[in-house]
C-alpha cells in the first residue's frame, strides 16, 4: 500500500468540500466495486457542458449568513485507516472574506505519507466573486506554491506557478467571464444556494486554467450521524464536463437542512476506494 504521488491531497479535499475539492495523497491499487455495495446514485446522467460558456454566479439567498468567525473540523475516513484532519475558516478581512483551508495526513497514512497542505481564497461576499485564491503544498517530497489573481477588468485569471523542488515556474493567463468562483469559496457558494429538491444548479469555476461550469445535482434529505451530532441534510452531487479528480471519481456532499448549511459529510468515490470525511465540531472564536 503506498500513496501515489500525483493527486494533491488538499486539490482533492477542495473537489469534496468545493466542487471543484477531499481525497488523499494516499492509495491502494484500483479493485472492483464489491456486489451491493452502497453508494448515491442519480439516474438522469449530467448534459455535457462547455468550457468556454460560464453561467453567472447568483447572489446569496437573503437568509444566509456568512459563519465568518467559524471553523469546520473534519476527519478523514479511508477504509478502516484514519486518513487525516482537514479545516476550514472563514473570516473578514475588510470589505472581503478570507478562507483559510488545512489538510493534514494522520495515523497510519502519516507513517507512509507526509501531507500538510494549505489554502487561502479572498472573495466578495456581496457578489460572490472570487478575488485571489492561493496554496502551499507539502507532498512526500513535492514543495509547491501557487497564486491565482482574478483580474476581472482585463477578464483574464492570472496563474503564476512554482515548483520548489525542482526549481521550475510557469505563468499563465486564462479567459474568465464577469465573476467567477475558486475551488474553495464554492464550498461556502453552494451552502448559498436555495437547494431546492430535484433542482441542479450550476455556475462558473476557475483554478488558474480553462473557465468550467460546476453543475449541482441536488439528489435527496437524508439523516447523517456524525462526530458532531446527528443532522437532517441534503445531499448533492457536483459534476463538470471535466471531471473533477482526476480518475473521473464521483463526489458528494451533504449540507445541514437549515439555514446554515454546514457542509457535514464529504464522500469521494475512486478507482482505489472511497474516502469519506466527517463534520467533528465547529468551532467559533
Amino acid at each position: 500500500m503506498t500513496p501515489p504521488r500525483d493527486r494533491s491531497f488538499l486539490r482533492a479535499i477542495c473537489a469534496l468540500l468545493a466542487l471543484g475539492g477531499m481525497a488523499a495523497s494516499f492509495a491502494s491499487p484500483p479493485q472492483a466495486k464489491k456486489p451491493g455495495s452502497a453508494e448515491p446514485s442519480r439516474s438522469t446522467p449530467a448534459a455535457e457542458q462547455s468550457e468556454l460558456v460560464a453561467p453567472s454566479v447568483a447572489r446569496p439567498r437573503a437568509e444566509y449568513q456568512f459563519p465568518v468567525g467559524q471553523t469546520y473540523v473534519y476527519s478523514g475516513e479511508w477504509r478502516v485507516f484514519n486518513a487525516g484532519i482537514a479545516s476550514l475558516r472563514m473570516e473578514q478581512a475588510g470589505r472581503e472574506n478570507r478562507i483559510v483551508a488545512a489538510a493534514d495526513a494522520a495515523g497510519t497514512v502519516s507513517l507512509l505519507y507526509h501531507v500538510q497542505d494549505r489554502l487561502e481564497s479572498f472573495f466578495d461576499p456581496s457578489t460572490f466573486c472570487s478575488h485571489n485564491t492561493s496554496r502551499h503544498i507539502e507532498e512526500g517530497f513535492r514543495r509547491v506554491e501557487s497564486n491565482i489573481t482574478f483580474d476581472y477588468q482585463r477578464g483574464k485569471a492570472v496563474l503564476d506557478h512554482k515548483n520548489i523542488k525542482k526549481k521550475e515556474s510557469k505563468h499563465e493567463e486564462h479567459d474568465i467571464p464577469g465573476c467567477v468562483t475558486d475551488m474553495l469559496s464554492s464550498i461556502y457558494y453552494v451552502a448559498s444556494l436555495p437547494l431546492a429538491p430535484a433542482k441542479t444548479y450550476s455556475f462558473p469555476i476557475n483554478d488558474g486554467g480553462a473557465t468550467v461550469t460546476v453543475m449541482v445535482h441536488v439528489e435527496a434529505r437524508e439523516q447523517i450521524k456524525t462526530p458532531a451530532g446527528t443532522f437532517n441534510a441534503i445531499r448533492v452531487q457536483p459534476e463538470t464536463s471535466s471531471p473533477l479528480l482526476r480518475d473521473k471519481g464521483k463526489i458528494w456532499i451533504w449540507y445541514s437542512d437549515d439555514a446554515a448549511r454546514v457542509p457535514i459529510q464529504m464522500r469521494a468515490r475512486l478507482s482505489w476506494g472511497t474516502l469519506t470525511f466527517y463534520l467533528l465540531r465547529i468551532e467559533k472564536k
